[in-house]
């Protein structure tokens, strides 16, 4: 692939958040859990969006997430919140972490 496909293929953040950058969703954190039910699989989503539901038939984190779709985990954030306030995943507070999970936080974070 040349440098000047990639380019093209490459969508600048704010375009993906239509400029936004605050949630709709207060509280989320790197480490908060995503889950989507099967049946958000036939909304009608964006890309991005229907990237996060296939990803979060699993629970995953917003880093995961930022990681997956190579976005700012504030990006990841605001589209986790839209999916949520529409109801097509559901988050939850990650128990305590153990030192293993944050260094994998850590390391899918650097990957940004």
């Amino acid at each position: 692939m040349r440098d000047s496909d990639r380019d093209d293929a490459f969508v600048r953040p704010f375009v993906v958040t239509a400029g936004r950058t605050t949630p709709l969703v207060d509280g989320l954190r790197i480490e908060t859990l995503v889950q989507a039910p099967p049946a958000a699989l036939s909304a009608p989503l964006r890309f991005e969006e229907r990237t996060v539901v296939h990803l979060c038939q699993a629970p995953h984190s917003i880093a995961e997430i930022g990681t997956a779709l190579r976005v700012p985990v504030g990006v990841a954030k605001v589209i986790v919140s839209d999916l949520t306030a529409a109801g097509h995943v559901t988050v939850r507070d990650a128990q305590e972490l153990s030192t293993a999970a944050i260094e994998r936080i850590r390391d899918l974070v650097r990957a940004l």
